[in-house]
């Protein structure tokens, strides 16, 4: 399903893991249902926001790592000296 964008196989897909009696797969099933038409799209649509996401876990880790450190300047050098 995620390599060949094949999101209409997902219910069927959540049909299995309910008959699974997995509890855990149970729960993230439960998760994905909660917001099946942005799974649909994404296991559909050729377009994500994969690279922005990369981007912001990329800047969330710097901020972690000087979080009392430094301040906004820093942190702007540090992101524009490692790209």
């Amino acid at each position: 399903m995620l390599t060949e964008l094949e999101g209409g196989k997902l219910e069927a897909w959540l049909a299995d893991v309910e008959a699974s009696g997995l509890p855990q797969l149970k729960t993230f099933a439960n998760g994905i249902r909660h917001d099946r038409d942005a799974v649909i799209n994404g296991l559909t649509l050729e377009h994500n926001s994969g690279a922005v996401e990369g981007v912001m876990d990329r800047l969330k880790v710097y901020k972690q790592q000087m979080y009392g450190r430094a301040d906004f300047d820093l942190l702007r050098k540090r992101v524009l000296l490692s790209s």
